[in-house]
């Protein structure tokens, strides 16, 4: 279908335009095209009125377009403008209607507002109102976002606080794990020592200075002179007589079982904290600190008054561990055998108790003489320590000179030992060497039960170690008969029987310390055994013992055969 207009005026141009669009939308053109269309069309013929003239204006439909051409009347050089749009239905008849003298009409299509444009208006009002609702979505969104925002800052706030909190606890259990570290390492080098100065001594060196400024330790029977003891401050004496920690300062202290007292009249400008060492019976003393700082942590004073605890049973056990080993050191001195005098025979004795641990009580050694004259010398090792070994090394004295009343050789009088210590103490054992110098016989006869061998010095300077077969240790559960051994004995021979104090080391074994003892009694000349055997002894022991820990007791008897004496008792 085709349309033609002519036009020369404003109105046929307003006609001509309202045709077009009304053409458009019976042929179904999209609001956006007929838009465009009617935009486009109003603004051509706009140029053509203006330039003045004829114009024809063709619509044309088919082929799913709609054709809009205007060319210039009569037709010029200038060619003709065109404008398809899509339209997707055919045109009514209806569509092809004039249009009426409306002034109206007329009038809106000369200002451009037609149908279309009344539609498109229609449609921005709906696009603002879309606008509208999509600002006021944004603005809740904005205020969403802004909530989120304060829920953020106040989470971060909650999660700083946390992580606050966190490193307090960590800082907290830090330093409770430093304190129970040093309260284990302190105690554990306080109670490794059983002597009660080194305690006293360690103790200020481990609370100086991180803990405490200065330590003074105040033992109640350990004054330098009690005739007029040391002023002590108020505070340690209220916690001698109470047996309770006490705090003397300006300020309460506050600490957990601690009593507060007014500050000492001896230190008015320094807090004190005079905590008692307790035992089950009555308190050691008194422990007095002052502190590193201003005043003490809470936690600090709680570890300090229980490492005083346990410094109080480490002193209270050396010193019981003190007061046996002087017990035990007594008893073992006074068994011990003042030597007989003998002509022609000359002895030295040494014992040297253990200096490190209560290792003493268990080695004895014996001189005396039998009914038939003959001299016999004994020396020997009671297993265990201490009180019990000491009781037991008497029984076994007792026991031997009992059954030496009677007569009998070395072995015999062994023999008899281990019966005897077999059924008195069946969990006790016991070493020995026994040696009997015969007047008149130069033989010396001698046996041994699980003790280290003699050692032997000829007068020419020659030393050997009589380690024949010795019986087993006495006491076992093991029925046995020791054998006696005999060696020949000259004048200026020397016999040396010891126990394995003086030889034993634990890096070493015992038959090196052997060597050494021969080689040691072999280096002296037979002029010197015979004028001094005292200071023979003495000058064996400094070599033997350079080494020595002085963990076990030492016994040494030395046994000289005069030179121009013959072997007689």
């Amino acid at each position: 279908m085709m349309r033609t207009w002519e036009i020369t005026t404003v109105t046929e141009a307003a006609r001509a335009r309202i045709a077009a669009a009304r053409l458009a939308a019976a042929c179904g053109v999209v609001p956006l095209e007929r838009t465009r269309l009617a935009t486009a069309l109003s603004g051509r013929l706009r140029q053509c009125l203006t330039k003045g003239g004829g114009w024809r204006l063709v619509l044309e439909t088919g082929g799913g377009l709609l054709r809009v051409e205007v060319a210039p009347l009569p037709a010029t050089a200038e060619p003709p403008w065109h404008l398809a749009v899509p339209c997707p239905e055919p045109a009514g008849p209806a569509a092809c209607a004039g249009v009426a003298d409306d002034t109206g009409v007329l009038a809106e299509a000369l200002l451009g507002a037609d149908e279309d444009t009344a539609l498109v208006l229609d449609r921005l009002a709906e696009q603002e109102e879309l606008v509208a609702f999509h600002r006021e979505e944004l603005h809740q969104t904005n205020q969403g976002v802004l909530a989120l925002h304060a829920e953020l800052d106040a989470a971060g706030r909650a999660q700083r606080e946390a992580f606050a909190a966190e490193r307090a606890a960590r800082q907290e259990a830090e330093s409770a794990r430093r304190r129970l570290t040093f309260l284990a390492d302190a105690s554990a080098v306080l109670t490794a020592s059983l002597n009660h100065e080194e305690i006293v001594r360690r103790l200020p060196e481990l609370l100086v200075p991180e803990y405490a400024r200065t330590v003074d330790i105040w033992l109640f029977d350990s004054e330098d002179d009690p005739q007029s003891p040391a002023p002590r401050p108020a505070a340690a004496v209220v916690a001698a007589r109470t047996g309770r920690p006490q705090y003397a300062a300006r300020h309460p202290g506050g600490l957990p079982g601690v009593d507060d007292l007014p500050p000492s009249a001896l230190h008015p400008d320094r807090p004190l904290l005079c905590v008692p060492l307790p035992t089950r019976r009555a308190p050691l003393g008194v422990l007095t600190l002052t502190p590193p700082g201003e005043r003490w942590d809470p936690d600090d004073a709680v570890m300090l008054i229980e490492l005083t605890r346990r410094a109080s049973i480490a002193l209270d056990h050396a010193r019981r561990f003190e007061h046996n080993r002087d017990i035990a050191e007594t008893l073992q001195r006074a068994l011990l055998t003042e030597l007989p005098t003998t002509p022609g025979l000359r002895l030295a004795a040494r014992y040297l108790p253990a200096t490190y641990g209560l290792n003493i009580g268990g080695d004895w050694y014996d001189a005396f003489r039998q009914p038939d004259g003959s001299l016999i010398t004994v020396i020997g090792d009671v297993t265990g320590h201490g009180l019990h070994a000491a009781v037991m090394m008497s029984q076994l004295r007792t026991a031997l000179r009992a059954y030496a009343v009677d007569g009998g050789s070395p072995g015999v009088l062994l023999t008899r030992l281990h019966t005897f210590l077999h059924h008195l103490q069946p969990d006790l054992y016991a070493t020995a060497v026994i040696a009997r110098f015969q007047p008149g016989e130069p033989v010396l006869t001698w046996a041994a039960a699980g003790h280290p061998p003699p050692v032997l010095r000829d007068p020419d300077g020659r030393v050997r170690t009589l380690d024949a077969k010795p019986g087993a240790m006495l006491g076992i559960p093991l029925h046995q008969e020791i054998a006696d051994h005999t060696v020949p004995l000259v004048p200026g021979s020397t016999l040396a029987l010891y126990t394995d104090g003086l030889v034993e080391r634990r890096a070493q074994g015992i038959d090196p310390g052997i060597d050494r003892l021969a080689a040691t009694l072999g280096a002296f000349g037979t002029g010197e055994l015979d004028a001094d055997l005292d200071g023979a002894a003495e000058r064996i022991l400094d070599p033997m013992l350079s080494d020595s820990e002085r963990d076990d007791d030492v016994c040494l008897l030395l046994c000289h055969v005069d030179s121009a004496a013959a072997p007689a008792g």
